[in-house]
């Protein structure tokens, strides 16, 4: 069906599986039980942690090379054309034009395998598969003075940053014992490339027996397809409280994450609003809850809303559209960004536990609790109730 043009997501609905599976399977990833098979050979064990490498014992066939082949490589068959038509006097653009190719990739190709002028499709596809095959050893793999001295220092908790610069200032004469960080690393966290014992994993700093993959902010992916106005572009009245209007907001998600309920702060008065979303709360209906909750406000405490990353923001476009509001999104990972819904959520939970089932919840009950908050005194506010600050606002306007 994905050959076809049909959507990930509708082909999963049509074979009766989940999207994730289905984003799986469109990059070639396997589940055995609880072990994840990449397309490079890696394999995970989700229960362990513990990460193998699966390489090929013989050289790879044509057959096998073929299979699951990236479309940037090219195929025995475009060898055959190409060799067809370079012996016709065909130029390398007119070769191109013919399988779709760059130019410049039909020049590379024959110039890498060309012997005496002639191109020969399948030593050319030969002499490729062996060089894909470049299986190595890891300088750690093999019993030795350098592996027994990696060993020993990660052992007295060294990380491998100071033990690569340590080989340097112990043996400066000596090239052959000299390891980089990325090596050591492997060594410890891919069994099949490393070989150093797994126990010595919990002698790092993080005691992780898996590797966290790290990524500069500038390097994520965007989470929504709309991009995203980041928290360091929200102006600096906003930060400061010093005028109101400006909300943050976020979720508190019942038992098994069936229900849930959208909760807003203002950040000067602090004032509650609560949304109820007792069947789920994807973003359509998230958004189709927050623009009646934002649209009973009068037009001068509409000024912008605040939130973090998660999936439920994905209309953040269409709410702005609807009500006028520009929405500003946390960095991953950083909840004082929103401080005053963070301690609302807190406070709310005194009236909803975490693991109840919020759909037993109607949009009375949730009323009501709002009001409760609204009319407690808070200290940041003097003592004074958010539902006092918000009156003596509108009354001032």
């Amino acid at each position: 069906m994905r050959g076809e043009g049909v959507s990930r997501k509708e082909a999963a609905r049509r074979v009766g599986v989940n999207v994730r599976t289905a984003q799986d399977w469109d990059h070639g990833v396997r589940s055995i039980g609880p072990t994840r098979v990449y397309p490079g050979g890696r394999k995970v064990d989700y229960r362990t942690g513990v990460t193998t490498m699966v390489t090929a014992t013989q050289p790879p066939t044509v057959r096998s090379l073929e299979a699951g082949l990236h479309p940037r490589f090219l195929t025995l068959v475009e060898r055959e054309t190409i060799a067809d038509l370079h012996r016709q006097g065909a130029s390398l653009r007119a070769i191109g034009r013919e399988l779709g190719r760059p130019a410049s990739t039909i020049k590379r190709e024959i110039d890498a395998y060309a012997v005496g002028g002639v191109y020969r499709p399948y030593r050319a596809q030969r002499a490729w598969a062996k060089s894909r095959v470049r299986h190595k050893a890891s300088k750690l793999a093999h019993d030795g003075p350098l592996r027994d001295y990696v060993t020993s220092k990660l052992r007295e908790e060294w990380s491998p940053e100071q033990i690569c610069h340590a080989l340097v200032t112990e043996f400066p004469d000596d090239e052959s014992i000299r390891v980089s960080t990325e090596t050591i690393y492997q060594a410890i966290y891919v069994q099949a490339c490393g070989g150093l014992r797994r126990e010595v994993a919990t002698a790092l700093r993080t005691g992780r027996t898996r590797r966290k993959p790290h990524r500069r902010p500038d390097q994520r992916t965007q989470r929504f397809v709309d991009e995203m106005v980041m928290i360091s572009d929200r102006p600096a009245e906003i930060e400061d409280r010093a005028v109101p209007g400006h909300w943050e907001g976020d979720l508190i998600v019942g038992t098994r994450s069936d229900s849930a309920i959208v909760t807003l702060v203002e950040r000067s008065t602090r004032y509650v609003l609560l949304g109820h979303l007792p069947g789920g709360h994807t973003a359509e209906e998230v958004r189709d809850v927050l623009v009646p909750l934002i649209g009973s406000l009068p037009e001068h405490l509409r000024g912008s809303l605040t939130w973090d990353q998660g999936c439920e923001m994905a209309a953040h476009k269409q709410f702005t559209v609807a009500t006028g509001v520009p929405v500003y999104f946390c960095d991953p990972h950083s909840p004082w960004q929103r401080g005053s819904n963070e301690n609302t959520n807190g406070l709310l939970r005194q009236y909803f536990p975490k693991g109840t089932d919020l759909s037993v919840y109607g949009s009375e009950d949730l009323e009501h609790v709002a009001q409760k908050l609204n009319r407690r005194p808070r200290k940041t506010l003097g003592w004074k109730t958010p539902a006092e600050r918000l009156r003596d606002l509108l009354t001032a306007i």
